[in-house]
């Protein structure tokens, strides 16, 4: 029969005894991580959410005490009072930060017994993640998942903290909303009263906080949980929390300040770093041609060199074509890789790159007398003396090469290039790296919708220089846009938003919405607009991924105390699930079965 801890209040966390407490009476309560019965003596290490101290059992000094401390499990949840004492020198545990102390019991209740866990229940456990996300309440016992979750509440305390002392307000926004489909896919909800009508769970709350602005609140901020039905990543959850922010009377220049100081106050209060700003900024065009990203990790070099100049008339058809097509030919030199790469390595990046559309890598090694290379002979000795030079390349380095239109080249190379500074171990994993991306491409190209789409989306303002584009050339117009990226992923992105009816009106056109269609579905933001709408701006963090980042893992998952798994479900409760047939009546709502592909 499991105990009650009537009459017993806990003093403690388990780390919050310090040597400065001996001597004192002390009650902690928590799961036993382990037990050691040395006979006379029962050895009990119990852990709080705060981290482990041991216990003692002696049977000398109370026998019964020990024959009860003998009964005790892994996992089983205890209650237990005692003298905190000093350990003896040569028992001090020093890898424990309550090594130096235990608690010599005088009281143990058993307020609750466990089965023996499917895994233990251990740092940085080596269990299968199946298991582990089945069982989650278990393996959020773990100290290290228990630290991750820790410190997301901390970057939400200290968000919080300091946007307020920045003036901004902190405000809710619908969470049943209306769908816009444009971009990623909505979360549909069915609506009981309105037979055949559908809310959409918020892919972002941009609509609503574009309204405050116009409502006068100036600056609005909000940790809000967010929903988009895509197909899942590492770094990527169907539900996703931002810290949501929008500033009114403001350009570029004073959101990218406001956020910086938040960043820079996290860092120092956080994790202890100083992260001095202005952060450095590379625009859009720069990052794609030095890195082929436009989230470029710059912890390492290994950019990007444009060849196409001296390959333009090549003997080999494949980088001619390339370039005669409106494509480029470009390049990595992997330093020193041609003398540890073998070729089955080097092929073996050639498939990497296949991953990303290109058609193939071509490689040379520079050797001492000469070059190792399938292209060479393809290649006239000024056309390479010409590349070895625009590349620095010396004896021992290894020339990649991909030719292609240009997004391909820089998708398949920008992604060839964090794969070598893993393999040469160019990327320091202590090290934090953060950098402002601007400039981007307003509108992209739609290839099967044959239309022009909004890249950021449909509010983002373009640069004052570019307006005149709009019409004549869409694709070279940029956008007032901006993402905070660090250590290759992009932590924050925003912009500054269209104020005018009239631009909003044109920018609605060129991405092929009529106007009864915008009407449609954003009318009542149209509506507002009319009424004196205050240039406006913000951005918003993924709080997911800057406390992935933080915490130093390279899955979101162990930043998210019930996370999803790829199929967007999740293990422990089984969710999605099918529903009864009575609460699909009452929807208005009949499914349909997919029909099975021949």
């Amino acid at each position: 029969m499991s105990e009650t801890i009537k009459g017993m209040k806990r003093t403690h966390r388990c780390t919050e005894l310090k040597p400065s407490d001996v001597g004192r009476e002390v009650v902690v309560m928590g799961w036993v991580q382990r037990r050691r019965d040395l006979g006379k003596l029962i050895f009990v290490t119990l852990r709080d959410r705060s981290g482990i101290i041991q216990v003692v059992f002696n049977s000398e000094t109370d026998p019964e005490l020990h024959e009860k401390a003998s009964q005790v499990r892994s996992e089983f949840v205890l209650a237990v009072r005692g003298t905190l004492a000093r350990r003896s020198d040569d028992a001090i545990n020093k890898n424990m930060e309550t090594g130096e102390v235990e608690i010599i019991a005088s009281e143990l209740r058993i307020l609750n017994r466990s089965e023996t866990p499917p895994f233990h229940i251990e740092e940085n456990s080596d269990a299968n993640e199946v298991l582990r996300l089945k069982h989650r309440y278990l393996d959020l016992r773990r100290p290290d998942l228990q630290r991750n979750l820790m410190l997301r509440h901390r970057i939400a305390k200290i968000a919080r903290d300091y946007y307020d002392e920045n003036g901004f307000c902190e405000i809710e926004t619908p969470v049943l909303t209306k769908s816009t489909p444009e971009g990623a896919r909505d979360y549909l909800v069915p609506s009981r009263i309105h037979p055949g009508k559908f809310y959409a769970l918020p892919q972002s709350p941009q609509i609503f906080k574009q309204l405050l602005m116009v409502s006068g609140f100036d600056r609005y901020m909000q940790i809000v949980k967010c929903f988009r039905d895509e197909d899942l990543r590492a770094d990527r959850q169907p539900e996703f929390t931002q810290i949501d922010l929008e500033m009114s009377f403001v350009d570029v220049e004073d959101v990218m300040a406001i956020n910086e100081g938040f960043v820079s106050r996290l860092f120092r209060e956080a994790l202890g770093i100083d992260m001095p700003a202005p952060f450095r900024r590379l625009t859009y065009a720069e990052a794609m041609e030095r890195f082929g990203s436009d989230k470029p990790d710059t912890r390492f070099g290994l950019e990007l060199v444009n060849v196409s100049d001296l390959v333009a008339e090549s003997g080999f058809k494949v980088f001619k074509d390339a370039v005669e097509n409106g494509g480029s030919v470009r390049a990595i030199n992997a330093i020193g890789a041609g003398s540890k790469f073998s070729r089955r390595e080097i092929d073996a990046l050639g498939e990497v790159a296949k991953t990303y559309k290109a058609k193939g890598l071509a490689w040379m090694v520079v050797e001492e007398d000469g070059l190792r290379s399938p292209i060479a002979k393809f290649l006239s000795e000024t056309e390479i003396e010409n590349i070895k030079d625009r590349l620095d390349a010396k004896p021992g380095d290894l020339l990649l090469f991909v030719a292609d239109r240009d997004e391909i080249v820089f998708d398949a190379l920008g992604h060839l290039r964090l794969e070598l500074g893993e393999k040469l171990g160019l990327i320091d994993h202590d090290r934090y790296d953060i950098l402002w991306v601007t400039e981007f491409p307003l509108l992209e190209y739609d290839e099967e919708e044959k239309r022009w789409v909004a890249r950021h989306h449909m509010f983002t303002a373009p640069m004052d220089e570019d307006i005149e584009y709009l019409d004549s050339d869409p694709g070279k117009v940029r956008s007032k846009a901006y993402d905070l990226v660090m250590n290759g992923y992009e932590v924050g992105g925003g912009s500054i938003r269209i104020h005018s009816q009239e631009l909003q009106a044109k920018m609605f056109r060129v991405i092929g919405l009529s106007d009864e269609q915008a009407r449609d579905r954003f009318g009542f933001m149209l509506e507002a607009f009319k009424y004196g709408t205050p240039p406006h701006g913000g951005m918003a963090f993924g709080l997911d991924r800057l406390t992935m980042l933080l915490a130093g893992t390279d899955n979101i998952r162990d930043v998210i105390a019930f996370p999803k798994v790829q199929a967007a479900s999740c293990l422990m409760s089984n969710a999605p699930d099918v529903v009864e047939e009575k609460q699909l009546e009452e929807l208005h709502i009949k499914t349909v079965s997919k029909k099975s592909e021949d």
